[in-house]
This record gives structure tokens, C-alpha cells and sequence, in this order.
């Protein structure tokens, strides 16, 4: 039997009673009485609440909480004392995301349709990941019905729609009050059934006490949202202050929600994936997300191998990849887009007063759609369509309107990291675009100064195979000179998928063009010519969204990647009109906040070089060029907008097969766009994509 959530619970072990309960002392419980339960978590859901892809107008069987709901209900049939909580970045993601919370936001006295499911799907706790910040700190503080205590961020008198169940948030404090900004940890106070040592059986009241902590880069990804408003402590640093008071407090089991992937390097209260440093301040669960990966490693038939980011983790890590221990505490990431749900089973014996937990009876599960046999999906839960009907028909109607203008090719990126800039070359024109417009009617003195600096533009493949071998960009499927294709609202959101993002500029120098460059070519593997076994081009598209590609006016900005180097000495013969960039060639680069601020990681890139500032989001400014193109000549051609290939690989042959991943069924167009490095389909490997012939020496 599940009790209504409150702050403060009952220190039930011990017989103490709560406040304003009854005081009647609690039966004591046998030495060695057990009880198994089943912690259960989403992460990363992204407003995906139906199997449904609003970019393309279509069905989607692999993503949706509305299959979530099933494995939801057969893991509490299976484990009848469980607890369910979500890991953050909840409501961003989809059109029905961007409708809900940009485009016409929710009132006060409506609920979002991922929240009015998840609290049908009765949740007991979440957390915050860092794409909840995206759409500003007033209409979070609406959507989950909290005042923050910032200056200037005023909640609506009225309670509004929000999750019924408690959010919590440790590590993110309001600048004006130093106090956190919503509470940072809550007690879930719960009745489960347990075993005594003879065998029989009672009911035990036990405290389950959670925290979420969120990456210190919002402040960055995030700026023109939180500057002085919020402060961002380093996940150890909150741990450690609130784990003791959580235990003083009646928590038998402290469970952690953390937005971030494991990084087993030297800690640093700045670390974007400080996941792993949280297992050694005294947490007895991980919930962890952020790299929408699956961790551990799927025990359903045919499983998908490991992604390789984990298997190069030192062994000294202590990082158990298949059976979901890190540092001996048991962790899980359920992927994302609601795809999985992990299950952290474990067994907790009553010894000397508390509860501890077992851990050599303790298992943990990252379970997908076909886990029942590996090949067939679980059915939708009938109940979640019915929910959110209304907004589903709004997204699809909204998704419908058109740009007014029409495309002759297809724009799509199954094979950008082969070359094809189909679904990359208008986001860097509109983005180039912007920046020259904006240095050339500046009236400001300093803007003005670099008219004479040559403009280039950067922009990644958002969707390439990040979140399965249905997530990639796609627009016009079959458009062509003959049969051109309108566009509508959906596809600049399809071609660039952060509606956050703001265009911002840095002016950088020749060599930090260079490390720009190699730190993107990182996404590559490390190809061996020699070997005659198969070598993936990329092994993992976890970090895809890091992958810039460069571009010029006219193709005027040229480089080359040789994958048989180590990273770091990839980048060759970078030229600009025809001449090699030298270090100490002045650039102007259109980019988004992101990566301005620092995000990836690229050497140099911290904010500090940023020279422009644009109120104007990345997406809209690729949809009003689109617009405007509609206008100049009512069509985007391929010759124009689509094949200015900035880009090549060195070329190199290989005595084995070098392949890239990507979704099957593509090889025509492979090939009808000119990628020529693209030269066979393969078979299917256990997560869907085909592995496709790369041939290097072309």
C-alpha cells in the first residue's frame, strides 16, 4: 500500500511516528527480516509520450510513454513493493514539447501532456535534468507549481497543473536566497511487504529518500535563462550535504537521481558526468541519465553490445558494464525517450536497527520493448491515448502548416558522417546569413570593425542515429527537380532540433579553427588499414550532437580527416579561397550558445570569444531563411543548398571492411546523392541499424 507523499516520514524502524500522526508504537521488527523492491526509472523522456514522430508524420514502435506504461505495469506485477521515478529532461524534445512550452505555453490551469501521463502513470518522485531550464526559470516555476524565491520569476497565484508526485532538485540554489530552489531532497515514506526470519509475513514501514542533481553546465547552456539567478553546486559537494541529514531524518534508503553519464576521471565539481563520484557519498541506489545510453547492458535476446564509451573505462573504475554495479553501488540508465525502464531489484535485511542492503541478492535491469523475447514489442497501454488526444491533434496540425516554400531534394543526414551535407548545408547558410546581416547593419563601433573578417558557420547532424535507427533527420523524402516537396513548420525543427538554442558568434584564430576541427573529428573511430576485421567508422553516436560541420560562402572553406591518425591529428590541408588557414588567420564563426559557452568541450571555445549574442533562436532563424528563400524563388535546390561538401576523408585503403551505421534501407539514395564512399548494405546488428560498406580509397 503506497501513503501519500509528504516531506517528513515516519522513522518507522525505530517506532518513531511523524508529525501529526498517530504515536502508537510500531511493532518491532525481527533481526534479519527482508524485503525486496523494485526501483524504477525513465530518463531523458523528451516529451515523447506517443510511439509517434511528429517530424515525420508517422508511427514510431520504438519510443513513447505510452509503452513505458506497459513495462511500468508488468514490473510492478512482478515486483509488487516498487517505487517509480523519473531522471529529468522531461519536457523538452518534441514538437509536442516545443508547442506546449514555446510556441503557445500552457496556461496556469492546464497540465502538460507528458506530466498529466506521467500522473496517471502514478510516479512517486523526479528529478530535474538540464533541458528543463530550456524554456526559462517562469514557466518552470508554473509547470511544476513551485515559487523558486528568485526576484523576478513570480508563480501564478492559482495552483497550477503540475506533477502530482514531488520533485526534488539538490545541487541548484537560488542567487538571492542561497537556499535551494525547490526542495532538495524528499522522504517517500512507504508500507512494503517483507519476510521474517521464520518465514512469515509482515508489513514494514520504510523511508525511501530521494535527490536529483542536474550538471553545473545549465549555467551555460542556459545563460541568457539563469545568469544571477540560479548557482550550481558540484554533485559530491550536495551529495555530501544532504546525504547525513537525509539519514537523520528516517531515510533507510537513499536513492540518487543523477542527469549525468559516468566519468570515472579526477573529480570536479564542474563536471558535466559526475554520476560516477556520487557512489562514494554514502547513496545505496544510481539513477543515472543525460548520455541517453543503456546501462547496463541489455539482458533481453540479441541484446545491443555495450556502447564503447563504457569498455573505455579502466578496470580500476570499478565499473560492472554488465551487471549494473559502479564502485559496488547499483546503477542503472534506462536510455531514453521512454525506450527502456530500469529496474534496480534489490533486497534489504534489518541488521543492528536499519535497513542494508544486499547486494549479492541484488539485480539490475535497463528493460526495453522486447525484452519478453527479444523480438516483439510491447503492446501501447490503451489508457495514455485517450490522455492527451487533444494536444496530440494540435502538434500534428501545427506540425502541418506550411513555410511556403518548396524543396527539390531531399534533405536527410543517414549518412552526414560520410560527407552528405543534405540535412547541414541550410542550417550554416541561414546561420551565415545572420551573422553577416548583423555585422553589416550593427551600429555599434566594435561590431562594425569586423566586416573584413571573413564569416564561416558551424552546425552538427542532431539527429544521426543518437537515439536509435528511427532518429535521424529526414526532410522531403523523395522530393526532386520534377517532384518538389512543400515544406511545413515541422522541418526546420527536423533539420535543427534545439528550438532553445540562440545563434551567438565567436571570432577566433586560425588554430582554434584547427582544434575545433580535430575536436569534432573525435567522433570517428580509430581506423587500422591493416586489419582485416570490421572496423566502425563511428562507434558511438552518443556525442553526435558534437560533430560541426564547417562551411563557407560558395564551399570557400575546405578540410580533410585522416581516421587512420589518433585524435587530436586528424585535421588536414584546411584551406580558405584556396590558401592553407594559417594559426593566425581571424575567423568569424556562426554557432549557437551552446557550443559558444563552452558545451563540447572544444579547446578555446568558453564563452570567452563570443562577439555576438543573438536574441534569435537557431531554429527560428532557419526556418525564417527558408521563408525568405520561399519568397526569392519558392524553392531550395540541391546545386544551391544541399551539396557543398566542405569536407572529405584522406584517402586510405583497408585491407577488412570499414562500415558506418545508419538506417536501413538508404542505399539508393547513398548513391543518387554522390556519396561514393558508401558502396553496400549490410545486415542488421541488434539495435536495427544497417552496417553499410564505407570504402575509404574513394
Amino acid at each position: 500500500m503506497k501513503t501519500n507523499v509528504t516531506l517528513m516520514a515516519a522513522l518507522a524502524a525505530v517506532g518513531l511516528a511523524a508529525c501529526g500522526s498517530d504515536s502508537t508504537t510500531a511493532p518491532a521488527i525481527p533481526e534479519g527480516t527482508t524485503v525486496t523492491l523494485a526501483l524504477m526509472e525513465t530518463t531523458d523522456i523528451h516529451a515523447n509520450v506517443m510511439s509517434y514522430n511528429y517530424y515525420a508524420l508517422a508511427e514510431d514502435t520504438s519510443l513513447g510513454l505510452e509503452r513505458t506504461s506497459t513495462l511500468v505495469t508488468a514490473a510492478r506485477a512482478e515486483n509488487p513493493n516498487n517505487v517509480l521515478l523519473d531522471d529529468g529532461d522531461v519536457i523538452q524534445g518534441t514538437l509536442l514539447g516545443d508547442l506546449q512550452a514555446g510556441t503557445k505555453p500552457v496556461a496556469c490551469s492546464e497540465t502538460m501532456a507528458v506530466h498529466k501521463v506521467m500522473n496517471a502513470m502514478k510516479y512517486d518522485g523526479g528529478g530535474f535534468g538540464n533541458h528543463e531550464f530550456n524554456y526559462g526559470l517562469p514557466l518552470l516555476s508554473q509547470i511544476t507549481n513551485t515559487d523558486f524565491g528568485i526576484p523576478g520569476v513570480t508563480k501564478p497565484a492559482a495552483t497550477c497543473g503540475a506533477p502530482a508526485f514531488p520533485l526534488v532538485l539538490t545541487n541548484v540554489t537560488s542567487v538571492a536566497s542561497g537556499k535551494p530552489i525547490i526542495q532538495p531532497y524528499t522522504l517517500l515514506p512507504r508500507t512494503f511487504a517483507a519476510t521474517a526470519p521464520d518465514g512469515s509475513k509482515l508489513s514494514v514501514k520504510m523511508n525511501i529518500g530521494v535527490m536529483s542533481f542536474v550538471p553545473p553546465q545549465i549555467l551555460e547552456w542556459d545563460q541568457k535563462n539563469l545568469a544571477g539567478k540560479v548557482a550550481v553546486a558540484g554533485v559530491q559537494e550536495a551529495a555530501k550535504q544532504y546525504v547525513p541529514e537525509m539519514r537523520s531524518k528516517g531515510a533507510d534508503l537513499v536513492v540518487a537521481l543523477s542527469h549525468g553519464g559516468l566519468d570515472p576521471s579526477t573529480y570536479s565539481p564542474k563536471m558535466e558526468n559526475g554520476s560516477y563520484h556520487l557512489t562514494s557519498t554514502g547513496i545505496d541506489a544510481l539513477l543515472i541519465g543525460h548520455s541517453h545510453l543503456i546501462f547496463p547492458k541489455g539482458k533481453e535476446t540479441g541484446a545491443a553490445a555495450l556502447d564503447p564509451s563504457f569498455a573505455a573505462f579502466p578496470a580500476s573504475a570499478k565499473i560492472d558494464a554488465v551487471n549494473g554495479f559502479v564502485n559496488g553501488v547499483p546503477t542503472v540508465m534506462a536510455q531514453s525517450w521512454g525506450r527502456r525502464l530500469g529496474i534496480i531489484k534489490m533486497t534489504l535485511a534489518y541488521q543492528g536497527g536499519k535497513w542494508v542492503v544486499q547486494s549479492d541478492k541484488t539485480t539490475v535491469e535497463s528493460r526495453g520493448f522486447k525484452y519478453t523475447d527479444g523480438a516483439t514489442n510491447v503492446a501501447v497501454d490503451p489508457a495514455v491515448a485517450p490522455l492527451v488526444a487533444t494536444e496530440h491533434a494540435a502538434t500534428i496540425a501545427f506540425a502541418k502548416q506550411p513555410l511556403g516554400v518548396a524543396t527539390e531534394f531531399e534533405m536527410s543526414a543517414y549518412f552526414a558522417l560520410a560527407g552528405d551535407v543534405s540535412a547541414i548545408e541550410l542550417v550554416n547558410q541561414a546561420q551565415l546569413a545572420y551573422v553577416k546581416n548583423f555585422i553589416a547593419t550593427s551600429t555599434d563601433a566594435t561590431i562594425a570593425s569586423y566586416k573584413s573578417i571573413p564569416v564561416i558557420s558551424c552546425s552538427a547532424p542532431f539527429k544521426a542515429g543518437r537515439n536509435g535507427p528511427s532518429d535521424f533527420t529526414d526532410v522531403a523524402p523523395g522530393a526532386s527537380a520534377a517532384a518538389p516537396v512543400g515544406l511545413q513548420v515541422r522541418n526546420p525543427g527536423d533539420l535543427y532540433l534545439y528550438s532553445n538554442n540562440n545563434l551567438q558568434a565567436v571570432k577566433i584564430k586560425g588554430s582554434d579553427l584547427k582544434a575545433w576541427l580535430e575536436a569534432s573529428a573525435a567522433q570517428f573511430g580509430l581506423i587500422d588499414p591493416a586489419k582485416t576485421t570490421e572496423q566502425d567508422l563511428v562507434p558511438s553516436y552518443g556525442t553526435i550532437y558534437n560533430y560541426d560541420v564547417f562551411y563557407a560562402e560558395n564551399n570557400a572553406l575546405t578540410y580533410q580527416i585522416d581516421v587512420t591518425k589518433p585524435v587530436g591529428s586528424r585535421v588536414v590541408n584546411i584551406s580558405y579561397l584556396g590558401k592553407t588557414v594559417a594559426g593566425t588567420d581571424d575567423f568569424i564563426v556562426a554557432t549557437n550558445d551552446y557550443r559558444a559557452g563552452g558545451g563540447g568541450a572544444v579547446p578555446g571555445i568558453d564563452g570567452s570569444k563570443t562577439i555576438i549574442k543573438s536574441p534569435d533562436a537557431n531554429q527560428a532563424i532557419v526556418s525564417n531563411y527558408l521563408t525568405a528563400l520561399g519568397g526569392a524563388s519558392g524553392k531550395v535546390t540541391l546545386a544551391a543548398n544541399g551539396s557543398a561538401r566542405s569536407w572529405s576523408f584522406v584517402k586510405v585503403a583497408t585491407a577488412g571492411p570499414v562500415i558506418l551505421r545508419s538506417a536501413p534501407g538508404h542505399l539508393a539514395l547513398a548513391q543518387s546523392s554522390g556519396i561514393s564512399t558508401i558502396t553496400a548494405e549490410g545486415g542488421l546488428d541488434a539495435s536495427g541499424f544497417a552496417k553499410y560498406r564505407v570504402d575509404l580509397s574513394k
